[in-house]
């Protein structure tokens, strides 16, 4: 007689064994956040197809999935999921396949073969000006604390281009005045750093730290760097709606909020001379490939070689004013 085939559990079961797995295994509670929300999403669409275990579960079954995401619509905009979104949904379903595998909860892994969608090398929508990035810093009524806190905060966003999880969560301890420096302790990647701090942010925050953040953590002695008006740390979306207000208010209508200043800050570093390298290192980039975008970004220089090197400019060799049309053309 043939033996029965071992029981599955449940698949929120395992969905719930797998993000402990990597808890266990010191993956960043971001991370997990999300793909618990990925496998969440698939195992809806599993459940509204009636495919109540997992050992039923087919190549065939999850290349519909794909297909199902490919041709999804946000119900509110009606726009498709981007293609990188679709990779990420379909990266956590498949990394939870080979768990399953390797626990040998499934005899085989299921989606090996499946091919993700291509990510687009997409460039930063947009960035700002050097005069865009002061009329922003001048939003702030630095005559008030919270003016003198905000200005702190956007000062250094633009200096040390950090992320906005990484600036919420600094502890005051993390910032070094002595060494310029600012320690930003398992970003992503769960990875520390050490930021610059430039003289004028770093002015900014000693006027904070002295006369404003006293008077704010009181009541709660949090120990963040940067805190609301009742002393409690900051929420991501809280902080860049306050950041989006102070665009809105000096007039800037292109979209983004902190990772704008992020951007900003490493573009006009790049236009500025600096090396691909410190820029990946500055940025907390795993692969210098994610910073080499900042190279298309940054149109500068690269206009400058045109305009010297081109031959139809009228500083290049071969190049002539005459060429041009006329005035009266």
């Amino acid at each position: 007689m043939s033996k029965n085939p071992p029981a599955i559990a449940a698949p929120e079961l395992l969905e719930a064994q797998y993000l402990q797995w990597m808890r266990m295994r010191n993956f960043s509670p971001r991370t997990i956040e999300t793909w618990g929300a990925n496998l969440a999403r698939f195992n809806q669409w599993r459940d509204e197809r009636g495919i109540e275990c997992l050992g039923e579960m087919t190549d065939q079954l999850l290349a519909a999935y794909q297909r199902w995401l490919f041709h999804y619509r946000n119900p509110k905009t009606n726009r498709p999921l981007k293609f990188t979104t679709q990779a990420s949904y379909l990266t956590s379903v498949r990394r939870w396949f080979v768990w399953l595998a390797e626990q040998k909860i499934l005899p085989e892994v299921i989606g090996r073969s499946l091919e993700l969608p291509k990510e687009e090398q997409r460039l930063p929508t947009t960035v700002l000006t050097a005069a865009e990035v002061e009329r922003l810093l001048d939003q702030a009524d630095v005559a008030t604390p919270l003016g003198v806190r905000d200005r702190a905060m956007l000062e250094t966003f633009y200096s040390t281009a950090i992320r906005c999880g990484e600036l919420v969560e600094l502890d005051v301890y993390d910032l070094e005045p002595e060494r310029r420096t600012l320690v930003v302790r398992l970003g992503k990647g769960r990875k520390d750093r050490v930021l610059p701090v430039g003289q004028r942010a770093l002015l900014w925050l000693e006027k904070y730290l002295a006369d404003v953040r006293p008077g704010l953590v009181e009541r709660t002695d949090s120990p963040r760097l940067f805190v609301s008006c009742n002393g409690r740390p900051f929420g991501r979306n809280a902080l860049s709606l306050l950041v989006r207000r102070y665009l809105d208010q000096a007039g800037i209508t292109k979209p983004g909020s902190c990772h704008l200043l992020r951007h900003t800050a490493a573009t006009l570093m790049m236009e500025n001379g600096a090396d691909l390298r410190s820029l990946q290192e500055l940025l907390g980039h795993a692969r210098v490939n994610t910073t080499q975008i900042y190279t298309h970004v940054s149109i500068r220089r690269l206009q400058e070689v045109h305009r010297r090197t081109h031959p139809a400019e009228p500083s290049g060799e071969a190049g002539s004013k005459e060429n041009g049309p006329s005035q009266s053309e």
